[in-house]
Parts: C-alpha cells; sequence; structure tokens
C-alpha cells in the first residue's frame, strides 16, 4: 500500500519495494517504477499500484469424474504479474489519492478470472477419468492439466498474469464413497495384521516347541551321563573292592607263611632242644626242669615247709635215686 501526505496543494506519495507505481499525468506516464516517491496534485493525477510479489491463490472446488462420481480438489495457484504496466492498463489498480486504497479490488477480479479458468481446465481432465483411477494416478494429471492450460491462456497472457506453479493438494470423494472405498483396503489390512499375529504367534509355538525338545534332548543327555556316571562308579566301587580282595588275600597268605615259618621253625628249635636233652640222666633233667620252674615262678616272699613236707620231699628224692 502506498504512502501519501498532503503538503499544502501538494501530496507526497511514498510506494513499498513489492508496489509497481504509474502515475499519469493529463493523460501521460509522469513517474513509473517500484518503490518510487514523490509529489503530485491530486486534481491532475491518476495513480494505480500494481503488486510485484508472488501472491497465492487457494482453491477448493467440486468437479464429476467420467462414472458420475463427485469430488472435491484442493489447488494452490501462485502467480504474479509479468508487466506490471500492462497490468494497470488491463485492470482497475487505482488507488485514491487521499488514502492509498485500491478504490475498487483489483486482486478479486484476478482471483476469480484465475480461478474460473483453473477450475475450467481442471474439471475437463477430471471428467475423462473414472474414480478409482482418478484416486489412484489423478493427482499429477490433473495438476498437469491446470499448469498447461493457466500457461497458454490468451486471456491471462493480455493482462500480464504470469501463473508460476500450481499444486493440487487434494482429491476426495463425498465421505460415504470414502468409506465404502477405505473398507476393502482396510478389511486387507486387518487380515494382514491378523496373518501377522498369527505367524508370529505360530513362530512363538515353534520356538517354545523348540526350546521344549532341547530341554528334553538335555534332560536326556543329562540321564545318559547319569547313567554312565554311576556304571563308572559301580565299576571303579568293584575294581577297588578286587584291588582290596586282592590285597587282602596277599596279607592273609603272607601272614600264613609268616606264620607257617615261625612254625617250623619254633619245631626246629624245640626238635633241636630235646635233641641236645637226648641221652642226659633223668636227675639232671629233673634238676634243670626244677631250675626252669624256678625261673618261671612268680616272686615268693616266704617258703613256710612243714617236716611232713620236707620228709616227703626227701624220700621221694631217694626213692628216684634206688631206682
Amino acid at each position: 500500500m502506498a504512502y501519501i501526505r498532503q503538503y499544502g496543494f501538494f501530496r507526497h506519495l511514498r510506494s513499498t519495494p513489492t508496489a509497481h507505481i504509474v502515475h499519469l499525468k493529463k493523460g501521460a506516464v509522469a513517474h513509473e517504477g517500484v518503490g518510487t516517491a514523490f509529489y503530485f496534485r491530486a486534481l491532475t493525477a491518476a495513480i494505480s499500484e500494481v503488486p510485484t510479489a508472488e501472491s497465492e491463490l487457494p482453491l477448493v472446488f467440486h468437479a464429476r469424474t467420467v462414472d458420475f462420481q463427485d469430488v472435491a480438489v484442493g489447488a494452490t495457484i501462485t502467480y504474479r504479474y509479468a508487466d506490471p504496466s500492462l497490468a494497470a492498463r488491463s485492470i482497475d489498480f487505482a488507488i485514491d489519492t487521499e488514502t492509498g486504497q485500491w478504490i475498487s479490488d483489483p486482486l478479486a477480479q484476478v482471483s476469480s478470472r484465475i480461478t474460473e479458468l483453473a477450475q475450467q481446465y481442471a474439471l475437463e481432465s477430471i471428467a475423462t477419468m473414472k474414480l478409482l483411477d482418478l484416486l489412484a494416478a489423478g493427482l499429477p494429471t490433473v495438476r498437469q492439466a491446470m499448469t498447461d492450460g493457466l500457461a497458454s491462456d490468451q486471456r491471462l497472457a493480455k493482462t500480464s498474469i504470469l501463473v508460476i506453479g500450481v499444486r493440487v493438494v487434494s482429491i476426495k470423494p463425498q465421505a460415504e464413497l470414502a468409506s465404502a472405498l477405505e473398507t476393502p483396503v482396510r478389511e486387507q489390512v486387518q487380515q494382514n495384521a491378523d496373518k501377522a499375529t498369527f505367524e508370529r504367534r505360530a513362530v512363538a509355538v515353534e520356538r517354545e516347541r523348540a526350546i521344549a525338545e532341547n530341554e528334553l534332548q538335555s534332560k536326556i543327555e543329562l540321564a545318559k551321563r547319569e547313567e554312565l556316571l554311576v556304571g563308572q562308579e559301580g565299576a571303579n566301587a568293584l575294581k577297588r573292592a578286587k584291588e582290596a580282595a586282592a590285597s587282602e588275600k596277599v596279607r592273609s597268605e603272607s601272614a600264613a607263611e609268616n606264620v607257617r615259618v615261625m612254625g617250623a621253625a619254633t619245631a626246629d628249635a624245640e626238635k633241636a632242644r630235646l635233641a641236645a636233652f637226648e641221652g642226659i640222666e633223668s636227675e639232671v633233667l629233673l634238676a634243670l626242669a626244677a631250675n626252669s620252674l624256678a625261673e618261671n615262678l612268680p616272686e615268693i616272699g616266704t617258703l613256710n615247709l612243714s617236716p611232713d613236707v620236707l620228709s616227703q620231699a626227701l624220700s621221694r628224692i631217694a626213692g628216684t635215686q634206688k631206682s
């Protein structure tokens, strides 16, 4: 928007960097350009202000497919004025010389013209397509149809309107139809989800079975090892028992041999001792026996001999000598 101030009989205009000003004085161009500033007289001035910045125009409209289905189309068109001077001569961009505001609404006129043309090209394109094809791959087709149509339209070229880009953001059927179209897909997605759940459960069951088999195999292997261990322990115990019995047998045989040898030695010694007494008189043997008896008797502190005992002993000795 241009800024206008009053200075006596003159007024001063200062425009913005995004506005092209065309000042006509008595039908001739007095000032023209972007971001200009100048003095003028209101009675003889006609001033237009054309925006030079890009503008975006959102569109929402309905169309019908070849199979008679209604769809809502959402799009955005970006445009600007290629030649602001030509636009100022084609469209009423005149401003009030006192307030700097547009006298009419030129942007609404431009928006209406672009909207009608864009809808025309989009409707013609959608009318040749079936609903499913449109929903599946219709966005680029409709966008290209609108871009080509607006770019080659002579009515826009005459007003210096340059369409920079067209964006088709959505093509939607009616709510009931959209719900009906979504149902098979939703069911398919649910089936895929159920299938994935069942497969996941099957995998879990298979893993549990594998784990159980591994545990059972481990138990079997452990039982086999325990059986081998018990058998080995039994074999070791039997071996130890046999070795102990063999050792005991050797000890017994050795002890018996020792007893036999000692008995034989004792017998030989006794035989030799008896052979030494052979031919010795009985009195001498009796004396030796008495001596041996005396050596082996316990210690006697006091011995009392009565006359009768002594008499009998002497009688026996005398009788023995006689005989």
